[in-house]
């Protein structure tokens, strides 16, 4: 999917140890599984169903448990992976891209997150053994369900809406703060278990397949195992390698930006080839040598490819980032959560830029609903407005000027 000849991922990169299928395995895989998403998306964007056949494919793949370590029963993967799974997926159909992203992220996060290693392998394993997807999200943003501990263990009470996976998950990632302390931790919820309703009330005009929607917990009873760990942000909790949370969930978003640019561009290079559309009235219809068109693809494709090149900047910098470890400084993570700010912002440009215009290029047919073009604009204008890019630009900024470091923040 998308501009060929663009890298998915920074070449220069350090490759971590990983016992299982190859970088290449991987990619051909999701390659496979996004000619197979593309096939359908506008007719499945339109029925909005809760995307229960779509995890089914990624899970039949292989693509699930790519994360997992290969001597827990999964993939074997690394980000550099993830993320090239990622943007591929994205390019065929942006809201399963964003699914598979998030359970990623959350799939990941439960065991960076888990303050005993024994019980994060236990996780791990057990998720790759059940094959679990996972949804929910970690975020700062509305009012958090409360964990309390009573005489009979710790209850989890509350309700909390997220933008993604919901519907769908096997395993919720939950943000919760402690009654007692206010201390914030992520928390690992069945969907399915006693005190718990999910509701698909999420009605997003864009990412309708993204399965988001709200989770109310109701006297939730939870297991000390089920705690994973502190999602404070005290420099006195918060080591840099576990900061590092951060600009990964970060790239994620950047990487689903990338994935729907390409993949609008891609799809209307492919319309503008074969069909006979003018740009203008006075032009010639639906010729390569169409100026207008030429220029408009000429400038998105710079932009995309711009924001791409710095994306892969932000991931050689997260990659070299988690292989320091323990060795990792704030300067150092406050210098890659930075490149990774800048890359989001860029990401983001690109797929609003591309998502609006190509619906131009392609002209007045591009309103066609059974070309499913508008769906491109929808999911990246509503991916967009949950991370909006000030933010982004004014932690660049305040870098930049004052050499402040960006506050830890995890995406939504």
């Amino acid at each position: 999917m998308g501009l060929a000849p663009a890298p998915s991922g920074p070449a220069s990169a350090p490759e971590t140890e990983r016992t299982g299928p190859s970088h290449a395995h991987w990619l051909h895989v999701a390659r496979e599984a996004a000619d197979d998403l593309a096939t359908d998306a506008a007719v499945r964007d339109q029925a909005g169903k809760a995307p229960f056949d779509e995890v089914s494919r990624l899970r039949e793949a292989g693509l699930l448990t790519l994360l997992v370590p290969a001597g827990l029963g999964g993939g074997g993967g690394d980000w550099t992976t993830a993320y090239a799974v990622i943007r591929e997926i994205a390019a065929a159909d942006g809201a399963i891209g964003q699914l598979l992203g998030c359970h990623y992220f959350l799939s990941w996060s439960a065991g960076f997150l888990a303050e005993r290693p024994a019980l994060a392998d236990r996780i791990a394993l057990r998720s790759a053994t059940e094959q679990w997807c996972w949804g929910g999200g970690l975020a700062r943003r509305e009012a958090p369900p409360r964990l309390t501990r009573t005489a009979d263990g710790q209850v989890l009470d509350g309700r909390q809406s997220y933008p993604t996976g919901v519907l769908v998950a096997d395993r919720l990632a939950v943000r919760a703060v402690r009654s007692d302390t206010g201390e914030p931790v992520a928390v690992v919820v069945d969907p399915a278990g006693l005190g718990v309703v999910v509701d698909g009330d999420a009605d997003t005009f864009g990412q309708r397949l993204a399965a988001g929607g709200s989770a109310e917990f109701d006297a939730v009873p939870v297991a000390d195992d089920d705690v994973l760990g502190s999602l404070s942000a005290d420099e006195d909790v918060l080591t840099p390698p576990a900061a590092l949370a951060s600009p990964v969930g970060r790239l994620v978003s950047v990487q689903l930006r990338l994935g729907m640019a390409e993949g609008v561009l891609a799809e209307a290079r492919e319309y503008s080839r074969s069909a006979r559309v003018p740009w203008h009235e006075a032009g010639p219809a639906g010729t390569p040598r169409d100026l207008h068109a030429l220029t408009a693809y000429g400038e998105l494709t710079v932009l995309t490819r711009a924001a791409s090149a710095l994306t892969d900047q932000a991931l050689h910098a997260v990659h070299t980032g988690l292989a320091r470890g323990e060795e990792l400084s704030y300067e150092e993570y406050a210098e890659i959560s930075v490149l990774a700010a800048m890359a989001d912002a860029a990401a983001s440009r690109a797929a609003q830029e591309s998502t609006a215009r190509a619906l131009e290029i392609v002209g007045a047919r591009s309103a066609s609903a059974r070309l499913g073009f508008d769906r491109f604009w929808r999911n990246a204008r509503t991916q967009t407005l949950y991370e909006p890019v000030a933010d982004r630009l004014r932690d660049v900024g305040d870098y930049f000027l004052n050499g402040a470091h960006p506050a830890f923040a995890l995406p939504v």
